[in-house]
């Protein structure tokens, strides 16, 4: 079977890697877009592109009937559908195998089977394979979990049957909180996966998320190509991960692997897909579910392999034999992939939407991504903005080859993860390589998640920065020694950031003195060009900053720090602060999925007051002072966007 025109069924950064190999195989590459996509990098990059509908996913993206049409119209002999999405839908496989379209990917039956929790461990039992201690049953009925939970004893995991990527999932520490996490657990998944059934399973408190990349033929070829440590993770969402495991030995990786190639062998598995374990402090692994799909990580894996794992989705898709036997994988050095999100990692790593106005990438790395220079981040897809990947011959060294080049990754306009990722890669416990699923939470305690604090010396050189893009601005009507002079003596230019109020006085064009508080700096601007300024203080130390700037405002970048500054003498009279004093609005744009109060209700300060669904997570919107519920502004089901009034309360 051959086919050379591939529709690809998805978005973003994976589109765009799909795309590269597809021109590299000489294979045509067709997008689709949304309405929010139009004009996004993975529409340009495809050879040809297909309008699918509204900017919501379910009226695009998860529309199968409208990309089977797609597909038809634009001559596609295959689909391949990337990850998340339609990626491991039964329903979409059967519907390309029914017009005669190759799905690239497994059977729908071994879609089916995996894709359910709980049939899936109740498989792996039969199978052989090692599972953690649970409940996987079709009874639902809270008397029935309640018991169950009981046998199984505390702390346990409740997870959405039908789920994965950390949505519909609860961690329950003891008895009397196991009937709100059934709650919100089923809310979210019959939400996110349209299933609220659950399965419950043993948690293992400090564990090793470590997957193993498996690849099958049509001919009963399966093999494994070695395993990914995924342990850094955040709301059971993976933000780091590396090949290989830190602490894999070769006897647990053969046992591994072996688990791996039966479990995938037992459903007939053809083409790429990642069996997931939980790895304990003893050195035990247990099934933890199978991915029947190309994973978001898989470049770590590209990386020490030297393999193409597109390329070989498409070969085996075409019905050829795999190339590499068993024997012949080997694993070269460490690769390690960071994923900087869209989000305010210190406001509990909210997801956070914007226009991308600057945004560059170093070189040296491997960078996938799905946006550039001008680019929307929306509210309607999932906030991962890049994966940054390094390689090197040791896994020291591809660490800091990645911390490197995050501090060298500047985008403005859109709050990220960047800064974190950079801490979270400095701290001991991963430069030890004993990071575990709690890394974050033993790491990073809430007080070391708040936005870094404005210094000084910061705040000087940031108005310094803001005061010479405004003279640049100003260069073609006045001369540049001119500026910042009057009556022969140095004008004195006030800035106000928070509450630093920043002097800055010329003392020739590339001479400054600056005063914050009790700082007086003499400054040297060595250089100026492309949004980069270098600047040399008195003791001899440069600075480097990045910048994007308006009059009003500033976006400044020094190593892993970032600040978004408003001139707040140049900004009209701020309005009075609403925080604590009732008047509740939408933190960011989103599906309003519940109203849990209504109009008279009475009130505590964190009681729930609705939901709000965005970038596939779901975020309660809490009461922020005790009262009466005087107004409500918006009703379920509604689009909402960031900043829009929800309830008013009155004490």
């Amino acid at each position: 079977m051959s086919f050379q025109s591939v529709l690809i069924a998805n978005r973003g950064e994976i589109a765009c890697r799909i795309v590269r190999t597809f021109r590299q195989m000489g294979l045509r590459s067709i997008a689709v877009y949304s309405d929010a996509d139009r004009n996004a990098p993975h529409v340009k990059l495809a050879d040809d592109a297909v309008h699918i509908g509204a900017s919501p996913a379910s009226e695009s993206y998860l529309d199968i009937e409208t990309i089977i049409a797609a597909a038809k119209t634009s001559g596609a002999d295959a689909i391949h559908p990337g990850y998340g999405f339609l990626s491991e839908n039964t329903e979409f496989a059967k519907a390309c195998s029914k017009v005669g379209i190759t799905f690239i990917g497994p059977s729908p039956e071994a879609i089916a089977l995996m894709g359910d929790k709980a049939a899936a461990k109740r498989h792996m039992i039969e199978a052989g394979v090692t599972v953690l201690p649970g409940y996987q049953g079709d009874a639902q009925d809270e008397t029935t979990l309640q018991s169950e939970a009981e046998r199984i004893g505390f702390p346990l995991m409740v997870k959405a049957a039908a789920g994965g990527g950390g949505r519909g999932m609860r961690l329950v520490t003891k008895a009397g909180d196991l009937s709100n996490a059934l709650s919100a657990a089923r809310a979210e998944a019959l939400s996110a996966f349209g299933s609220e059934a659950l399965i419950l399973e043993r948690a293992v408190l400090r564990p090793r998320h470590v997957e193993v990349q498996v690849f099958g033929d049509s001919f009963g070829n399966i093999i494994h190509f070695g395993e990914r440590d995924c342990s850094v993770q955040r709301r059971h969402q993976k933000v780091l991960e590396e090949a290989p495991c830190p602490v894999m030995t070769d006897d647990l990786r053969m046992r591994m692997g072996e688990a791996a190639v039966q479990a995938a062998r037992s459903v007939n598995y053809v083409g790429a897909g990642t069996v997931e374990f939980l790895l304990d402090e003893k050195g035990a692994f247990f099934f933890l579910e199978m991915n029947t799909r190309l994973q978001v990580e898989h470049p770590v894996t590209e990386m020490v392999t030297g393999l193409d794992l597109v390329a070989l989705q498409i070969r085996v898709a075409q019905r050829q034999t795999l190339d590499v036997t068993q024997n012949e994988i080997t694993l070269t050095g460490h690769a390690i992939e960071a994923r900087l999100y869209a989000e305010n990692p210190s406001e509990g790593f909210l997801p956070a939407t914007g226009h991308v106005g600057h945004l560059s990438f170093p070189v040296g790395v491997r960078v996938d991504s799905g946006i550039e220079a001008g680019s929307d981040v929306s509210p309607f897809y999932d906030p991962m903005i890049a994966k940054i990947i390094a390689h090197g011959p040791d896994r020291e060294t591809a660490r800091q080859k990645l911390v490197q080049a995050l501090e060298e990754t500047v985008l403005f306009g859109v709050p990220t993860n960047r800064e974190f990722l950079i801490q979270a890669l400095g701290k001991t416990d991963f430069i030890e390589g004993e990071a575990m699923t709690a890394f974050i939470s033993e790491n990073f305690p809430e007080n070391e998640l708040t936005a870094k604090p404005l210094t000084e010396e910061t705040a000087a050189l940031a108005a310094l920065t803001h005061y010479l893009a405004l003279r640049e601005r100003g260069s073609k009507a006045v001369p540049a020694d001119l500026l910042g002079w009057y009556s022969a003596q140095p004008l004195a230019h006030p800035f106000l950031y928070e509450d630093h109020r920043i002097e800055i006085t010329t003392q020739g064009p590339d001479k400054f003195n600056l005063t914050c508080g009790a700082t007086d700096l003499e400054v040297d601007l060595e250089s100026w060009e492309d949004g980069l300024a270098t600047y040399r203080l008195p003791t001899g130390r440069r600075k480097l900053y990045w910048f994007m700037s308006d009059p009003a405002q500033i976006y400044i970048q020094m190593g892993s720090e970032t600040f978004h500054l408003n001139n707040v003498l140049a900004l009209p009279a701020a309005k009075e602060a609403s925080v604590g004093q009732g008047n509740i609005v939408a933190p960011l744009h989103g599906a309003l999925t519940e109203v849990l109060v209504a109009k008279g209700d009475v009130v505590k300060a964190g009681t729930r007051l609705a939901v709000i669904e965005a970038m596939k997570m779901q975020h309660d919107i809490l009461a922020d002072m005790d009262g009466i519920v005087s107004e409500i502004f918006a009703e379920a089901g509604s689009q909402i966007p960031a900043n829009a009034p929800l309830f008013k309360l009155e004490s």
